[in-house]
């Protein structure tokens, strides 16, 4: 297990296309998104700036493309190339595989974590009251990502090669949107907003929104993203199994 993560780790820091969607692509969206606010400019809804609001959730969604993108279509291709299928042949244990998925998936995260915020302090003279909400922030977005890592190896076993994309594609910016990581819930219908307080990417975002205003992450969201974690976990070893015997 521990080999094949390795592997896995060093394949998706190889992937020069998947590195700069995941590592660069967010920090790009932030300058285009929070480029012309000010630092007196309030999120709608929210007790924070513009930029801290938006440093958040660009930090969230570059981790959320690299959990759940990089996984998911990964494995499906994996699955229709017949390496999956050489893996069973082998010691590896079913949760050997997907420990190793989720892991390479939480390293890749990391980087697009990081520069989000070096960009947002820089170019955006981002500021935090202590220095340790900045290692509190870098904390609580990574290891929130291994909900949607999670999520990326349920969908990859779920999907043909040919029907990922579309399907992961929907689902990402389905919770990207709706989850409020690209604008502010309080701008959407009271309907939308009730459906959003019940998404993984809305309390994945609120963990880091709650540490910037210097208090800790509210008890729901932790406990919502746990039981994410656990139904998406719960799948990816279910469909994992049958996958192995439909195979």
């Amino acid at each position: 297990m521990t080999t094949l993560a390795k592997l896995e780790i060093v394949r998706a820091l190889r992937n020069k296309r998947f590195m700069f969607f995941t590592v660069i692509y967010p920090s790009l969206l932030f300058l285009m998104i929070a480029g012309a606010s000010k630092k007196t400019d309030i999120a709608p809804g929210t007790h924070l700036s513009m930029p801290l609001y938006y440093m958040v959730a660009m930090a969230s969604f570059g981790a959320l493309t690299a959990a759940l993108m990089g996984n998911s279509e990964q494995i499906a291709k994996e699955r229709e190339g017949g390496w999956v299928r050489q893996l069973r042949l082998t010691s590896l244990p079913g949760r050997g595989y997907v420990t190793a998925k989720i892991a390479s998936a939480a390293v890749s995260t990391l980087p697009s974590i990081v520069i989000v915020f070096i960009v947002a302090a820089t170019a955006k003279g981002v500021r935090l009251d202590a220095a340790w909400q900045w290692l509190a922030l870098t904390g609580a977005t990574w290891a929130g990502s291994l909900v949607f890592a999670a999520l990326g190896v349920a969908i990859g076993y779920l999907a043909t090669g040919d029907a990922v994309r579309p399907l992961t594609m929907i689902i990402y910016f389905g919770l990207s949107i709706l989850g409020g990581l690209w604008m502010p819930m309080a701008a959407y219908p009271q309907w939308l907003r009730d459906i959003g307080d019940w998404l993984p990417t809305h309390a994945y975002a609120a963990l880091g929104q709650a540490i910037e205003v210097g208090n800790a992450p509210h008890a729901k969201d932790v406990a919502l993203l746990a039981v994410y974690l656990v139904l998406f976990a719960g799948a990816a070893a279910w469909l994992y199994r049958k996958d192995t015997r439909t195979t």
